[in-house]
């Protein structure tokens, strides 16, 4: 007690308690410390002035489009989020995507009456085997990911290219069952978009409510001190880059129910596009911070990006600066608010102290 306090200790307690409250931060505040507002707020303004511009932007079919076109991202964005978390990165997705999505298409070549949740399945499992690849190369060579993945990347690549030796699979060899899934809509809304939210509702809940999940962020935000704690580092980087490689090859199975035209070039240089996914949701490129329904907002509002230019008719000279400018943009409002988070907790303790 200092010797400028007056009064009784209840007093004294009241005014202290009373001071406090007032020092909490408000709904506002909380609310612009949701690291996923930012996106929410930049895809709501560009929603806005691309349909002040075009009202058809809006419209059924072009919102159904719009879904389609990021589902897809999307799974990759979060598959890619699980790696980054960890202080990792997986360079090699597209990769994957390209070489299940023409394993696909050679399934039903091969085999016509195959159905096609067997070749979902399957392709899924090719995509586990290749995470496996990276991350068992990463724990055995302790080589940084970054170097593994960029070498996976080209040998996936290569696998594919010399499978396909220059060969089409077209939509008339797939069955019409497996096409339809990749525009079949359920009350408008496109059954990839709905996987797609599927896989991000269980990525997300995984991390936030499971020890595995919390371990993760661990792992990213100090290693050695991760390892000493007990958590298995190794096992843990290994797992993600597994489940990584499972949602490219669901997304090559879906990218072959979408395009139905397939070759080797499918899925080339996606994976830039993943990691701006990511990133831009707020998924902290060191590690330790983010969440799966940060870089699903990540994705599409990347997707968003591309369509509005379009429509607002933006020299395609101008396209690539703009989106790099967004995306930038995003980044600095993202880290603002981080940086005033970590300041008010720092209030917090020094008060405390």
């Amino acid at each position: 007690m200092s010797l400028t306090d007056t009064g009784t200790p209840d007093d004294l307690a009241g005014r202290r308690s009373s001071g406090d409250d007032r020092r909490r931060p408000g709904f506002t505040e909380r609310l612009l410390a949701v690291r996923e507002l930012s996106l929410l707020l930049a895809l709501g303004a560009l929603v806005l002035v691309t349909t002040l511009r075009n009202d058809r932007f809006l419209s059924g079919q072009s919102v159904k489009d719009l879904l389609l076109g990021c589902a897809i991202l999307v799974i990759l964005a979060v598959g890619q989020t699980l790696v980054i978390v960890t202080r990792n990165v997986d360079l090699s997705v597209g990769s994957i995507l390209g070489l299940v999505a023409f394993c696909t298409g050679s399934l039903f070549l091969a085999a016509p009456g195959l159905p096609w949740p067997v070749a979902l399945l399957l392709g899924v499992a090719l995509g586990a085997l290749c995470g496996a690849v990276n991350g068992g190369l990463i724990a055995v060579a302790k080589v940084p990911a970054l170097v593994i993945t960029l070498g996976t990347l080209y040998a996936f690549r290569g696998i594919d290219y010399y499978w396909a030796s220059g060969r089409q699979i077209n939509a008339a060899d797939m069955p019409r069952s497996f096409l339809r899934l990749g525009n079949q809509t359920v009350l408008g809304v496109p059954v990839l978009f709905l996987i797609a939210v599927v896989v991000v509702a269980v990525v997300g809940y995984y991390l936030r409510a499971y020890r595995g999940g919390r371990e993760l962020y661990a792992i990213g935000s100090e290693p050695a001190a991760a390892r000493l704690s007990g958590i298995p580092v190794g096992r843990r980087v290994f797992a993600v880059f597994v489940a990584s490689g499972a949602l490219a090859g669901l997304a090559g199975v879906l990218y072959a129910a979408r395009f139905g035209t397939l070759d080797a070039a499918a899925g080339t240089g996606l994976e830039l596009q993943v990691v701006a996914a990511a990133v831009v949701g707020g998924v902290a490129i060191f590690g330790g911070s983010g969440s799966a329904y940060g870089a699903a907002l990540g994705a599409v509002l990347l997707t968003t990006i591309g369509s509005s230019l379009a429509v607002l008719r933006i020299d395609p000279f101008w396209q690539q600066a703009v989106v790099g400018a967004l995306i930038l943009a995003a980044i600095g409002l993202d880290r603002l608010l981080a940086l005033r988070t970590a300041a008010r907790l720092r209030g917090r303790s020094a008060r405390g102290a």
